[in-house]
């Protein structure tokens, strides 16, 4: 592709060209028939905005807060696997162009670069997303971890009690690096309280091509020897009683279970799809929101993601009641594409197009988009019974 990108979308063709076949695919590709990977992105353009004119916008304030954290915009990084396979720095460039853009960054359990590495990189206010093994003391171990090293919020996904089937990744004969933040455990002193646990760990996870190559049934495999499929509602509990943070529970389609994380406590939800690489067939996010945020009544922030592609996918977002999206896919081909600069004007763009929409919809500030600035499709097809 010839001169600068103009959109997210090509930036994806960049990274499609700068990747080799198998990463690109690890990235953008999704479960089975990838029925709700597109269309996480089709259904946003079956939403109309509805402008109102007449407005002073001379002054957009795109600033938002979120768990008590002041931001630029309404535009988090998600949680993402492995940033060392689209560039050699990895996460500690995402994380830097995080806190350039002033906006927060979530970083993955499956990360290439330790929590430590990206805590000591710079100072973007960070989340950390967490998995929950079968064996609960290496989880606490994780979590005091990102605690200590100055972690605001733990993003618990609860979408994956196995590994979904990408069929690229099998195809391709997929292999991927050890997990650096699990691979510190074989380095701890061997008087350590849990020293029996780590030991059966370390067996566990010592051969990495055990871990990650993906024959159709490795990956799986490792997925079921190590995360807790058993992990439930009440479980929360648990996990509440070994940190400080908050808890955001990533992962929830539906009205029931988000009456359900209100219960149980956690401090937000994330409205997700695992960007379509779990359950092939689940719904868009999009379609689901205003559901789940009917449900919490505002007693807890509800963010978003899936599908994000442009500036007018985060106002109707906003319009249908989340309080800010995350971006997932656009950070890793910005990431592959041209590094820490990349990532910059990914979110960057996202940012003008979104600013661009809010004048043009007669919306100066974030409050001010509302429900009644989006017209659904459902909404459109009632209108003409």
């Amino acid at each position: 592709m010839v001169g600068e990108p103009v959109n997210l979308n090509e930036f994806q063709e960049l990274a499609r060209e700068a990747l080799p076949k198998m990463y690109y695919d690890f990235y953008a590709g999704g479960a089975e028939d990838q029925y709700t990977l597109e269309e996480n992105m089709e259904a946003f353009r079956r939403i109309m905005i509805q402008p109102r004119i007449l407005v002073d916008v001379s002054r957009i304030d795109l600033s938002t807060n979120v768990l008590g954290y002041n931001i630029s915009a309404p535009i988090l990084i998600a949680p993402t696997a492995l940033h060392k396979l689209a560039h050699p720095e990895g996460e500690v460039v995402t994380a830097r162009a995080a806190a350039a853009c002033k906006t927060i960054m979530a970083l993955s359990f499956t990360s290439s670069c330790t929590l430590e590495e990206v805590a000591s990189s710079c100072n973007a206010v960070r989340f950390f997303q967490i998995y929950v093994y079968k064996r609960r003391d290496l989880s606490a171990l994780l979590v005091q971890r990102a605690e200590r090293n100055g972690y605001k919020a733990l993003v618990l996904t609860a979408d994956s009690p196995r590994v979904g089937r990408k069929e690229a990744d099998i195809k391709n004969k997929m292999i991927l690096p050890k997990l650096k933040n699990t691979e510190r455990f074989l380095s701890l002193e061997a008087s350590s309280d849990n020293g029996s646990d780590l030991e059966a760990f370390t067996k566990e996870t010592k051969d990495a091509s055990f871990w990650w190559k993906d024959n159709g049934s490795n990956l799986a495999a490792f997925a079921k020897e190590t995360k807790d499929a058993s992990f439930c509602w009440k479980d929360i509990e648990w996990l509440s009683t070994i940190t400080n943070m908050p808890i955001l529970i990533k992962g929830l389609l539906t009205r029931e279970d988000a009456i359900k994380a209100v219960k149980v406590g956690v401090a937000g939800i994330v409205v997700s799809n695992h960007g379509g690489r779990q359950l092939d067939y689940a719904p868009a996010t999009i379609t689901v929101l205003e559901e789940v945020v009917q449900a919490v009544g505002g007693r807890i922030p509800v963010f978003f993601d899936g599908g994000v592609r442009r500036g007018t996918d985060v106002f109707k977002a906003l319009a249908l009641g989340a309080q800010a999206v995350l971006i997932g896919r656009p950070v890793i081909y910005g990431l592959a594409a041209k590094g820490e600069y990349g990532v910059r004007q990914v979110i960057k763009m996202l940012k003008d197009e979104l600013e661009l929409t809010m004048a043009l919809s007669g919306c100066p500030s974030v409050k001010d988009i509302t429900r009644r600035h989006v017209r659904t499709e459902r909404e459109r097809l009632h209108s003409m019974l």
